[in-house]
């Protein structure tokens, strides 16, 4: 829910049918947002987000299965979702991702209200608004940020895509293509890979039976095992 009144000063800036646009100093928009609404403040404007697309749901859930799942068998770390605020630089913009990753080294990155610091993993999901804002304006904000790896998911009908970026000793992003088998292998998750077409389809796999061809069905079944109250 979005919260209201807005303050008098803050006036919308060519609203337009794909996103609300509102001038508003970091403070007032701390005070004007809540929890529930998906917007993201930079260089003293809110971008309000429009509603997402069911696909882009069903990739952003399955992906956040995965990779906590993932994360919670290898004790590596902390995945968070949208709407979770994450302020990569002091002052900096404040975005909210799709997906984010914490490596337990950086989870003290993670305040009660925001990540204050750069993720070590980024994945944005495109929507029809969000196209140039995720290839190109977050793109070199994580790039300055030190972001370790960005995925760009587009599971959109007609624009099946999927590019992933590592950052290279000189700070730069590098473009990481897809093995043969079309699987696509972290740097930051280590052993953690996945099959492109699996978030490209129209039918998503089912999370588990994802997650056991990578890690292998009898680890999974021995970290269920642990995982799960003796009588």
């Amino acid at each position: 829910m979005m919260a209201s009144p807005t303050p008098e000063n803050q006036t919308a800036t060519a609203p337009t049918q794909q996103e609300q646009r509102l001038r508003m100093s970091y403070e007032e928009y701390l005070a004007w947002a809540d929890e529930d609404i998906h917007a993201e403040w930079v260089n003293g404007e809110v971008i309000v987000h429009m509603p997402p697309k069911i696909q882009h749901q069903r990739v952003v859930r399955f992906l956040l299965q995965l990779l906590s799942l993932f994360t919670q068998l290898c004790r590596s770390g902390e995945v968070l979702v949208a709407p979770t605020e994450m302020r990569a630089v002091p002052d900096g913009p404040a975005r909210e991702p799709d997906l984010l990753f914490i490596a337990q080294e950086h989870l003290d990155r993670c305040t009660e209200a925001r990540v204050s610091g750069p993720a070590d993993l980024i994945v944005e999901v495109v929507s029809d608004d969000s196209v140039s804002r995720d290839r190109s304006d977050k793109f070199y904000e994580y790039q300055a940020a030190s972001v370790r790896e960005y995925w760009i998911i587009d599971p959109r009908p007609g624009y099946e895509r999927a590019d992933f970026y590592v950052l290279d000793a000189r700070g730069r992003y590098q473009p990481v293509p897809i093995d043969p088998d079309g699987r696509y292998h972290s740097t930051v998750l280590a052993g953690f890979w996945f099959e492109v077409e699996w978030v490209l389809s129209a039918t998503l796999p089912d999370v588990l039976q994802a997650l056991a061809q990578i890690v292998g069905p009898e680890q999974l079944l021995a970290q269920i095992a642990r995982q799960t109250p003796q009588p």
